[in-house]
């Protein structure tokens, strides 16, 4: 991190919601319940996908291990948050900020490759129903997992080695809450050009065009949906997407507006406030889309609480 044209930088200063003042400790006590909640609900829909046999389809082997990204991605980024909130001067090493950008790109990543396999999922159910079988098999599915954390791992260790290969010097305050890859590549010294080239890239490839292929398969789902016959048919094949596509909606749509935007109409608050939502608040609200939506996992949950008392 020393080009030899001055002294390197030894430590980060993550400026977050410093701001906030008094406020501050009532964000932590928020993020702390929200965190909560998120380990809870996220935990109980593993649990109930490993469990319960009605739960074994490739839709709920999806969700499994979207809830088990989920956990990960916050515990990337809250604990750091939450003990920062109550620091006074809240500094974290070259090494801890590398750390924590290659596991926030890894999980970011991996759930956006993974939200694009249970729309292909969503979409062969619907559209291709004769050959659901051979098309999500369970060597489909695996591999469909697999590729999506090999990505993850790929864009994280590619990201973060080329940015923490750069020289920085002088400014060493983060505007952010966390080490993501714009605001810490802003603060080099160097040439930054090709990690701003790379980042766009990324954006494109792992969020836009994701997000596009998505949506795709949802007007190709609707078209099948009105072609069926009852009225009930469409509310039960409804009622299977509509709880992915709620959250496919929340996700991209605030991290689109993250990282997509442009700059000049934006202030860092805002870029905090967008952060926020999709790296913490959206975690939380999955379990809550796909329990309360869902019959099936909502019926696993009644047997396993019915069979405990």
């Amino acid at each position: 991190m020393d080009d030899g044209n001055g002294t390197a930088v030894t430590e980060f200063i993550l400026l977050g919601f410093s701001d906030l003042g008094a406020y501050q400790s009532a964000l932590f006590w928020g993020v702390l319940f929200i965190y909560l909640v998120t380990l809870l609900g996220n935990s109980l829909i593993i649990t109930l996908t490993l469990l319960d046999p009605a739960l074994s389809t490739p839709m709920y082997f999806f969700l499994r291990h979207l809830s088990l990204i989920e956990i990960l991605y916050t515990t990337t980024i809250v604990p750091r948050m939450l003990s920062d909130l109550l620091s006074s001067h809240p500094v974290i090493s070259p090494a801890s900020c590398f750390t924590q950008m290659y596991f926030f790109a890894l999980f970011g990543i991996a759930e956006c490759c993974l939200l694009t396999a249970m729309a292909y999922d969503r979409y062969a159910a619907i559209c291709q129903p004769l050959h659901y079988a051979m098309l999500m098999n369970r060597q489909v599915c695996v591999g469909m997992v697999g590729a999506s954390y090999l990505m993850g791992i790929t864009t994280g260790t590619t990201h973060s080695v080329f940015i923490f290969t750069l020289p920085f010097h002088g400014t060493n305050i983060i505007h952010h809450f966390l080490c993501d890859i714009l605001p810490v590549l802003r603060l080099s010294s160097g040439d930054t050009f090709w990690g701003e080239v790379g980042n766009l890239a990324v954006t494109l490839l792992f969020i836009i065009t994701p997000f596009a292929l998505i949506l795709f398969s949802y007007v190709r789902i609707l078209t099948t949906i009105l072609g069926v016959a009852s009225a009930q048919g469409r509310q039960k094949v409804f009622s299977t997407c509509s709880s992915h596509l709620l959250v496919v909606t929340l996700f991209f749509g605030t991290a689109t507006l993250a990282y997509m935007k442009p700059g000049a109409n934006t202030t860092q608050d805002t870029d905090q406030i967008l952060s926020l939502f999709y790296t913490v608040v959206t975690p939380m609200l999955n379990p809550f889309i796909y329990t309360l939506r869902n019959k099936e996992v909502m019926g696993a949950l009644r047997r396993k609480v019915t069979k405990r008392l």
